[in-house]
């Protein structure tokens, strides 16, 4: 975490943490599609637990101390059914509470089996109403409030957007991460590793999750921030993304291929 502050990023989210360790999928589990700068992941969650995640959090300091912000990224074990997740996000919420600037709930990992599941209006709703009672109880305790964002799917129909930004108006949501890596293979049909199972990022991504921010923030306004991410390749795909409705971005697959100067490209082109 200190390091990457030290790269230029104002914030890190780290994740995704679940209850218990988890070693992921079995290996190899992660794929390059060089040409189209993109990768396929099914890494799984591989993950030291929500303990250790927490303590590692809590050692660094420069980056913290400096005004960087830590969001914390939880998810429910692959062990775990569907009809029990409430209680693994809530073990993580409480377990990342003292640590975390911000927590997201991972719902979107196309990794997990069932987990994207969670994302149907009705199940998100229970599961934001479970998280808030918790939120405010552990408000109260701390002395301290932790911001709760959720993170979606690009591959969301416009009448699901539609739904869940009415449950996240209504659940009291703090903030939305749009969005995750996608199940589709339109953009890379006929590449080394397309057919290889797990969520696409990098360039395939970009023009999506900047419509789903934009469909997103239509419904939401600045009620519900959202923090968007998804095939960031460059400091215009960033501005993009910043003009459909997003406060803050995320580097994960545009980092990988353009590395450190492509911050520094995002800082001078934003400010």
């Amino acid at each position: 975490i200190d390091a990457l502050g030290r790269l230029g990023f104002g914030s890190v989210e780290i994740g995704t943490i679940t209850p218990l360790p988890q070693a992921g999928n079995p290996q190899p589990r992660l794929f390059r599609i060089i040409d189209k700068e993109a990768i396929i992941n099914r890494m799984g969650f591989n993950n030291p637990g929500i303990e250790v995640g927490a303590a590692n959090v809590a050692s660094s300091h420069s980056f913290r101390k400096n005004g960087g912000i830590v969001g914390f990224n939880i998810g429910k074990n692959k062990v775990t059914p569907n009809e029990n997740a409430a209680d693994d996000y809530l073990a993580c919420l409480r377990g990342a509470w003292d640590v975390a600037d911000y927590i997201t709930i991972n719902l979107s990992s196309p990794n997990t089996p069932g987990l994207r599941d969670l994302q149907a209006a009705d199940e998100t709703a229970k599961l934001i109403d479970a998280l808030k009672i918790e939120q405010e109880k552990l408000t109260t305790e701390s002395g301290r409030r932790v911001p709760i964002a959720l993170k979606v799917a690009p591959d969301l129909e416009s009448q699901h957007i539609a739904d869940l930004a009415q449950v996240f108006l209504d659940g009291g949501l703090d903030g939305l991460v749009a969005t995750n890596t996608t199940i589709s293979r339109e953009a890379v049909t006929g590449c080394d590793f397309a057919t290889q199972a797990g969520g696409l990022s990098g360039a395939p991504v970009t023009s999506r999750s900047t419509e789903v921010i934009a469909e997103f923030y239509s419904h939401l306004g600045d009620q519900v921030p959202i923090i968007g991410v998804g095939g960031i390749m460059t400091a215009e795909d960033a501005q993009e993304k910043l003009k459909a409705g997003a406060k803050i971005v995320q580097l994960y697959t545009g980092f990988i291929y353009h590395g450190p100067p492509l911050v520094n490209d995002i800082l001078k082109a934003v400010k």
